[in-house]
């Protein structure tokens, strides 16, 4: 099982116990429903800060990948030039 979908599982799990726990109490109606209405602005906030997160990582290792590749490709270019001019001699 991947640490995404182990994430994934609990944070679904955490939030339909929590609507549990929160339809169950014993709490006015109106005080429920600003508690979920909260809660649910909370968990917004933390999943869009998380997928932020995620997003500025995948940028970084997008361009990591990238400088390697220009490395890789400039190595490379410069063992086929010394091949050309061993061949040329």
């Amino acid at each position: 099982m991947s640490i995404g979908k182990f994430v994934v599982g609990f944070a679904i799990g955490a939030a339909v116990g929590g609507v549990v726990g929160l339809l169950l109490a014993p709490q006015s109606g109106e005080e429920t429903r600003e508690i979920l209405s909260d809660k649910s602005k909370e968990i917004c906030d933390k999943t869009h800060d998380a997928v932020s997160e995620i997003q500025g990582k995948a940028e970084d290792i997008v361009s990591d990948m990238q400088a390697k590749g220009d490395e890789l490709i400039a190595k490379l270019q410069d063992v086929i030039n010394k091949q050309k001019k061993a061949e040329e001699v």
